[in-house]
This record gives C-alpha cells, sequence and structure tokens, in this order.
C-alpha cells in the first residue's frame, strides 16, 4: 500500500553569525547550509499494518508523514502511496487517506462537532447511509455520542481528540497517519485512544503509520517500528527484537519474603545494580551470565518472585540515539 525508496528531503536554510557584529555582516553576506529533514530512506508498509515511527524531535517523523500524505514535495526520490505519487494531489487518493496531527485541528472551534462532520460529508461526497453508519459506529467506540452537539471549545482536550479521529475517519480511508495523536492527553484519554485504534485496526484494515514520543502508545499498538535520527533510520524492525540486537544485557528482578540484601562483593560480581530495597533486588546482567546470577540470587536470597526481563524499550531507543552520536559508552 505504501513504498518508499531513497526518498529525501532537503531545506536550505540561512545562518546568521553569532553576535552584534555576525548580525551586520549576515545583512550582506549570508551563509547558507543543507539541513537534511529525510535521507535516502526505504519502506514497506502493507494493509491492516501498524507501523510505528519513534525519534527526537526533528528526527524528520512529522517530515515524512507530510511527504507520503502529499503536503510536502520530496527533494529527491520515490514513493507511492495507493499506487498515486502522493505530492501529486489527486483527488481519488486524497479520498483515500486521513492524516490526524496532535497539535493541529481541522474541526471549527465555535461549532459543534456534528456541524463540521455535515461539511466533511459533503466534501468527500460520501453517501447519506454510509456517513450514518460510520458516525454512529465512531461515536460509540469512541464514547462520545452525547457531546456529538456540543460547540469543540467546550470539550476536554480528550474529547476534542477523539472528535478529530471521527472526522479523520468518516470517509473510510485506506490509509491513515496518526502523528502524536495522543500528546497532552490524561492516563484515561490516552487508554481510550490506543484502544480505538486497536480495534479500529481490527475492523476496518486500514494500514496506519503512527509517530508518538509516548513509548506506551508504541509498545501497545506496533509490532513493527522505524527509529529514526536526523532523518535516516537507525532500525527497520520487529519491536520485539529491538532489545535482543542493540543490548547484551537483561534484567532480573527479585520480590524477597523478608527485607535483606547481598554482600557486596556477591552483588558486584553479578552485573550492574539498578535498584535494591528492603523487599526488592533488580540488576542488569550480561545474556551470557542470566542464569548464573538468577542461581546466585536464589541461592543467597528469600526470593518470593524472581523475573528476567529485556531491558525498557525506550531506555534501549535512548541508548541507541546517544551511541549514534558520542559512540558507545
Amino acid at each position: 500500500m505504501i513504498h518508499v525508496r531513497d526518498l529525501s528531503k532537503t531545506y536550505t536554510v540561512h545562518e546568521k553569525a553569532p553576535g552584534l557584529m555576525g548580525s551586520v555582516r549576515s545583512l550582506f553576506a549570508r551563509k547558507t547550509v543543507a539541513r537534511h529533514a529525510v535521507q535516502g530512506v526505504s519502506l514497506h508498509v502493507a494493509e491492516g499494518e501498524i507501523l510505528g515511527l519513534v525519534g527526537a524531535n526533528g528526527a524528520g517523523k512529522t517530515t515524512l508523514v507530510k511527504m507520503l500524505a502529499g503536503i510536502i514535495h520530496p527533494t529527491s526520490g520515490e514513493a507511492t502511496v495507493l499506487g498515486h505519487i502522493p505530492w501529486q494531489r489527486e483527488n481519488d487518493f486524497r479520498r483515500q487517506i486521513a492524516l490526524v496531527m496532535g497539535q493541529k485541528a481541522q474541526l471549527w472551534w465555535d461549532l459543534p462537532a456534528a456541524d463540521g462532520f455535515l461539511l466533511l460529508r459533503e466534501i468527500y461526497r460520501i453517501p447519506e447511509a454510509r456517513y450514518r453508519e460510520n458516525l454512529a459506529y465512531l461515536a460509540e467506540t469512541l464514547d462520545v455520542t452525547r457531546h456529538l452537539h456540543v460547540q469543540v471549545r467546550r470539550l476536554s482536550l480528550g474529547e476534542r481528540m477523539k472528535m478529530e479521529l471521527i472526522a479523520a475517519l468518516l470517509h473510510d480511508p485506506k490509509i491513515v497517519f496518526l502523528d502524536e495523536p495522543t500528546i497532552g492527553l490524561d492516563l484515561t484519554a490516552q487508554r481510550a485512544i490506543r484502544e480505538f485504534i486497536l480495534s479500529y485496526r481490527e475492523t476496518r484494515k486500514p494500514a496506519i503509520i503512527l509517530t508518538s514520543h509516548y513509548m506506551e502508545d508504541i509498545e501497545r499498538l506496533c509490532k513493527r517500528i522505524v527509529i529514526i535520527d536526523e532523518g535516516a533510520f537507525l532500525y527497520d524492525g520487529p519491536l520485539d527484537q529491538v532489545a535482543s540486537r542493540h543490548t547484551s544485557q537483561k534484567v532480573i528482578t527479585a520480590h524477597l519474603e523478608r527485607p535483606a540484601s547481598l554482600p557486596p562483593a556477591v552483588l558486584a560480581g553479578l552485573g550492574t545494580l539498578v535498584k535494591q530495597e528492603e523487599y526488592l533486588l533488580q540488576v542488569r546482567v550480561l545474556r551470557a551470565r542470566v542464569a548464573e546470577a538468577a542461581a546466585t540470587i536464589l541461592r543467597e536470597l528469600p526470593v518470593a518472585d524472581l523475573a528476567i526481563d529485556e531491558e525498557d524499550i525506550g531506555t534501549v531507543i535512548e541508548r541507541i540515539f546517544r551511541e549514534r552520536r558520542v559512540g558507545p559508552s
């Protein structure tokens, strides 16, 4: 459904020299610098797949999404979405995609959401029966039926985001771009949005590209992720393999029956201490020494429960970014 090959976007910016004299010189001779927002990326997204884009601010996530949605032109490379070249903005292409940006609204602030939906029905030429069926399904699933005739400005942030999702999905898009859909929402609203996205994917089978700074969004929704930094892909593959490919350690967590601690010499021989409390011990150990370390903990401490886990995915991704910039620690 989405095919991208060697896609790049470069901006030309003018750099100003620091200080007052630098500002004066810049009036007459500006230094031009090329900024690479996206650098030669390639990817494929299939029907029903949710692809997560992970990266810091300015990494190129939103630029890539905007190119695939046809909002901006690339500098070089190729992309087809549903067989269309996105930046040609053909009507048939635009009828089959949806873009939701968590920091931008498409509904009118002073009108009820229901009035905005009626306008969108006309814009997308949605048949009356299909429109009513889709609106009823979306409003009921998101639990906002009672708010349809309330002015958008009087809704909570979570309710407004749900209305934005309805507005984007009324026309049954085959491709959905979600750029930070849970930004600023409380935990309850975030959870509701995530559950809705999973339910919608199961019933309607669109291809979804999701960007988010919340790792819980990525872990709950995406089986495959792309890690992007400075416009380049650092990783493209299964989420559950990120830790195994990019870290040589696991975390052992022991819950104790009674307060106890390991002798410093024994603890030092296990690995790196993460946390030690009266009823809890958590250490990070090399994969090759997991069995040995677990056996030592079971032998030396009154263990009630023991768990061996991969490192937190957010921690692993932060390490990948750090090592790219400063090298392995």
